[in-house]
């Protein structure tokens, strides 16, 4: 009999050819078409091990294979029913149906959202800047959780435009995150999306590669001009108010409001396309300051003459780099999900594109590329075919790649979890289930002095919207004063759906007990997850793996002991209630953390443990398998 872990995929599974009996089922759905495909790969990496005459990796355990595919798939560990289960289900379709699992699980979204946040450098806030990123946030997290394709993802990032509260256009963030840096930024997209490093070229030729000054500023102009939807109407009113006392006073709270939640999280424009070469630009292929024209470097050639006065080039990057650039968007894409999942890029490093008919497994990447453009960039779906491979299964190898750059398939790599893994799985000891805590929503209410106001009667995405559809500094200034009144008074504006408004907002703060998806981002320094290394969200993909002396500190002092040693209403000590004997409850606690049964000889050592110390005894047990290397090393 299949468990409810299983059973409601399962019928879906039995159902599906009667359900779409009219119609072919998309390939994400298709049961048969993920297999196929999964076999592709493994026939690929099969000639592999041929050519270079190396003995294929065994299967894996179901014990190993459990644990990685939870971390792998939705960034935590198993809670003990779920490894339970799987461990001790009859049923030689397990694995798929594991997998099918996890993947429709919402800690797939959780765990793809910490991937974007490190990717996209995500932030709550940023210094100096005294509004939030909040829908912007907002709109990556929801995109994931809705698996936007990748292609589609993309382009609404590069080519958006309009008011940074609506849901419809809130991807504006990732040029108003880097405002006032928009060559990094640009260099950031060449480098996230097509695996081109061009940062160099900003201040010269590229010494080590093909890309020149002139070439960076041309492509440069098709995002020229990013400043705020409007926001000279305000310029006079806001120079007025940002001056000496007045900075404290409820005017200047309130004008901030408007000057930097509303213009500063809106982006005017839609690309200029065209750009002045700066000062101090050095070649004979142009003179400082002259004013030139967008052009791409490679691919399909795509430009815009200097003399153009209608914009539209942020649109037509975004159309270049997602159809316009050979196999190179869909082999950068292809190469990151693959090492997501495997640990390893078929090409490293991930961010610089190499072409297929470089690589020492061409057939392979070219199997990629091609998997990815039939599954219409379904991220989702990519990653489950790539789960469902033997090339998945194979049994962790401790030696090193084979082959000087890239992956050599042989066994999958060992690898220190993730900060956000980590803490996932923590919490996941803990208090069981993580992913069954609501989400963090979107906070958009009216904050004046650090405080909400105006709840329930006038939010955020209405203050935009009409801020934003003022065509005059007079319409400016009379909106915000009957802004700062309705403040003063504590009453509403109205309008729009009040009961919408007065919804709950589902907020955390750092000390919160749920998935780090929810958590600021990014943690505060004394938080575990910086300690072990999450991203600052200063450089693209900036976390890091490293140990040092701070994380066993924490381990032994912090969070370890406070929420799971001595916490007897941790959830990992339910999966002791109604074990019978000392060696089921240390069979019980293996299983609960380090997903695995204790071997006979582990099993010895902690029945003298228990004799020795009592219960207690069950306490250091959990102490000494959390800090194991084990534990903080994913197989």
């Amino acid at each position: 009999m299949k468990s409810r872990l299983f059973g409601s995929l399962a019928c879906w599974l039995v159902v599906l050819p009667f359900v779409r009996a009219a119609e072919k089922p998309a390939p994400a759905d298709d049961p048969v078409f993920i297999a196929k495909a999964a076999r592709s790969i493994d026939a690929t990496v099969a000639a592999w091990y041929r050519k270079e005459k190396l003995e294929v990796p065994a299967v894996t355990d179901d014990s190993t294979f459990l644990r990685r595919a939870f971390l792998v798939a939705i960034g935590r560990i198993p809670t003990v029913e779920e490894a339970r289960f799987f461990l001790e289900i009859d049923d030689a379709n397990k694995r798929v149906q594991l997998i099918d699992y996890l993947m429709k699980s919402p800690g797939y979204a959780s765990n793809m959202t910490n991937w974007v946040f490190d990717l996209l450098r995500v932030t709550d806030d940023k210094p100096g800047f005294n509004g939030s990123f909040e829908p912007y946030r907002y709109w990556v997290r929801t995109a994931m959780e809705n698996n936007m394709p990748w292609n589609e993802f993309t382009h609404k990032l590069l080519s958006a435009k309009g008011d940074g509260w609506d849901p419809e256009t809130a991807a504006v963030g990732y040029y108003t995150r880097d405002r006032g840096m928009p060559l990094d930024n640009l260099a950031n997209s060449m480098r996230v999306f097509l695996g081109s490093r061009m940062e160099c070229a900003q201040c010269h030729d590229d010494p080590f590669g093909t890309t020149e000054r002139h070439d960076f500023f041309e492509l440069a102009a098709f995002t020229q001009g990013q400043g705020g939807e409007k926001q000279d109407l305000m310029k006079g009113l806001w120079d007025e108010i940002n001056d000496g006392e007045k900075r404290r006073s409820t005017d200047y709270d309130v004008a901030q409001v408007m000057w930097d939640r509303v213009y500063g999280l809106s982006l005017g424009g839609t690309g200029e396309g065209k750009i002045k070469l700066p000062e101090d630009y050095q070649y004979r292929d142009g003179q400082p300051g002259q004013l030139i024209g967008a052009k791409t470097p490679f691919g399909k050639g795509v430009r815009i003459s200097e003399k153009n006065d209608k914009g539209g080039g942020r649109e037509m990057l975004a159309e270049w780099v997602t159809n316009k650039t050979g196999e190179q968007f869909a082999s950068v894409a292809a190469n990151r999900m693959w090492k997501h999942v495997m640990g390893r890029g078929v090409y490293e490093p991930v961010d610089e594109y190499k072409a297929t008919k470089e690589l020492h497994n061409p057939e392979l990447m070219a199997t990629l590329i091609s998997l990815m453009g039939e599954l219409n960039y379904d991220l989702r779906a990519f990653q489950k075919v790539l789960l469902n491979t033997k090339t998945f299964q194979f049994v962790p190898n401790p030696e090193p790649a084979k082959v000087a750059t890239g992956d050599d398939f042989h066994g999958r790599q060992l690898s220190r979890l993730s900060a956000e893994q980590l803490w996932d799985s923590l919490i996941t000891l803990a208090s069981g289930d993580p992913d069954k805590k609501p989400r963090r929503s979107l906070d958009d209410r009216i904050y004046v002095g650090r405080k909400p106001v105006l709840v329930g009667k006038k939010n955020m995405v209405q203050v935009s919207k009409e801020v934003l559809a003022l065509d005059s500094e007079a319409a400016v200034r009379s909106y915000f004063d009957k802004l700062l009144e309705e403040v003063k008074k504590g009453g509403g504006g109205g309008g729009g759906d009040s009961m919408g408004m007065m919804a709950k907002v589902q907020t955390y703060d750092s000390k919160a007990q749920v998935r780090a998806s929810e958590l600021p981002s990014p943690a505060p320094r004394n938080h575990l997850l910086y300690l072990f290394g999450q991203s600052d969200r200063i450089v693209v993909e900036g976390a890091s793996r490293e140990p040092n002396v701070g994380q066993v500190l924490s381990l032994m002092n912090g969070y370890v002991q406070e929420q799971l040693v001595n916490n007897s209403g941790a959830h990992l000590y339910k999966s002791l209630e109604g074990a019978g004997s000392d060696e089921e409850k240390i069979r019980r606690l293996y299983i609960t953390i380090l997903n695995r049964p204790p071997t006979s000889e582990e099993m010895g050592w902690m029945q003298d443990e228990v004799k020795k110390s009592g219960q207690n005894g069950y306490r250091n047990i959990v102490s000494a398998l959390v800090m194991s290397s084990e534990f903080l090393f994913l197989q």
